[in-house]
C-alpha cells in the first residue's frame, strides 16, 4: 500500500523568522600570542562563529559562509597577536564587514593554556593547565571583547568540618583536656570536612579590550577557592594542599564572594562599565548533585556593594 504524503516544505507558509545566532562551532585554529620578548604562547583554539539573521532572509548560505569564516579566521590568526581577545575582535569585525545583511557578528574562543610552575612545598617543577575564554561581539556601534579563564582547584565544606570539630571537642573534653588547650589544638589542626574539586570562572568584558593581564585573572580565580591544586605533587605538597584547604573551608557562594573582593582590589583601575562574570561550580564528593554559584555585574556596582 502506498501513501501520498504532502510536501512538507511546500506546505509551509512563505514566511521567515529572524534568528539572533546562526553560524558554525568547533573550528580549530592555531593562535600565537606575543609576550614582549618572552616565548610566545601557541594555543590550539576552538572557535564558534555566529551572525544574526534578519527576518527577510531564510538562511546564511552556509557553504559560502564557511569559506568566508575560514578566510576571516585564517587572516585573524596568521600573525602574532598581543591579546587573545583581540583575535576574536578582529575576526568579528571582519565578519561584520563581509555580511552586508547582518547587524551583529559574534566570535567565541576557548583554548587550553599550559603554564610552568613549582609545587608549593617540594619546589618540583611541573605544569598546570587552564581553559582560556575569549569572545567578541561586533555591531555598528562598536566591538565588545571578553577575556578570562576557567581554572580548577579544591574546596572544603565548612558545615561538614564544623560537625567534625564538634565531635573532636566533645572527645577531648571526655579525655579531660582543658578548654584552653582544646581551642589551641583546634585552631592549629583543622578538622576533616568533605572536599570537592572546584571550577572557578572569571571573565571581563569591555568596549574594546579589557585592560587586564590574563595571568593575573588566572591567579585571582585560583586563589578564590580553598586551595590551589597541582598536576604533580610529592607527599609534602599533598600535606600542604590538604592543610591549607581545611584551614580555608568555603561554600561555593564564598568562593564567588572572595573572587568579587579580590577583583575590586586587584583590578581597581578598571572603569565602572566593565562587566565582571564570576562563577564557581563544585563537583561534590559525598552527594550525587553538584553545587553552583555565579554573578555577572558591572564593575561600578561591584565597587558600591563592597565599599
Amino acid at each position: 500500500m502506498s501513501h501520498n504524503l504532502p510536501d512538507v516544505q511546500a506546505s509551509r507558509p512563505d514566511v521567515t523568522v529572524g534568528l539572533s545566532q546562526v553560524g558554525v562551532t568547533g573550528v580549530e585554529k592555531l593562535v600565537k600570542i606575543s609576550r614582549n620578548g618572552k616565548r610566545p604562547w601557541v594555543l590550539m583554539a576552538d572557535f564558534s562563529v555566529f551572525v544574526d539573521l534578519p527576518g527577510e532572509r531564510k538562511g546564511i548560505d552556509m557553504s559560502r559562509n564557511m569559506e568566508v569564516i575560514d578566510e576571516v579566521l585564517e587572516s585573524a590568526t596568521r600573525e602574532e597577536a598581543y591579546r587573545v581577545e583581540d583575535v576574536c575582535g578582529d575576526a568579528a569585525e571582519r565578519l561584520l564587514e563581509k555580511h552586508d545583511y547582518t547587524s551583529t557578528a559574534v566570535v567565541e574562543m576557548t583554548a587550553e593554556l599550559v603554564r610552568r610552575e613549582e609545587t608549593p612545598a617540594s619546589d618540583h617543577r611541573t605544569q598546570s593547565t587552564v581553559d582560556v575564554i575569549a569572545s567578541a561581539t561586533a555591531t555598528e556601534e562598536g566591538t565588545r571583547e571578553e577575556i578570562g579563564a576557567e581554572v580548577t582547584g579544591m574546596t572544603v565544606c565548612p558545615c561538614s568540618q564544623g560537625m567534625s570539630e564538634s565531635r573532636a571537642r566533645d572527645k577531648l573534653a571526655e579525655l579531660g583536656v582543658d578548654d584552653g588547650t582544646v581551642e589551641e589544638f583546634l585552631d592549629a589542626v583543622p578538622q576533616p570536612g568533605h572536599s570537592q574539586r572546584g571550577h572557578a570562572t572569571l571573565t571581563f568584558t569591555a568596549e574594546g579590550a579589557p585592560e587586564v593581564d590574563l595571568l593575573e585573572v588566572i591567579d585571582t580565580a585560583r586563589d578564590a577557592m580553598s586551595a590551589r591544586i597541582y598536576n604533580y605533587a610529592k607527599r609534602p605538597d599533598e600535606d600542604h594542599m590538604t592543610y591549607h584547604a581545611h584551614m580555608n573551608a568555603k561554600f561555593v557562594e564564598d568562593c564567588v564572594r572572595t573572587m568579587a573582593e579580590d577583583v575590586v582590589e586587584e583590578f581597581d583601575h578598571l572603569p565602572d562599565d566593565v562587566t565582571v562574570r564570576m562563577k564557581q561550580s563544585n563537583d561534590e564528593s559525598i552527594h550525587q548533585h553538584n553545587a553552583h554559584a555565579e554573578r555577572e555585574v558591572p564593575m561600578g556596582l561591584l565597587r558600591e556593594e563592597l565599599a
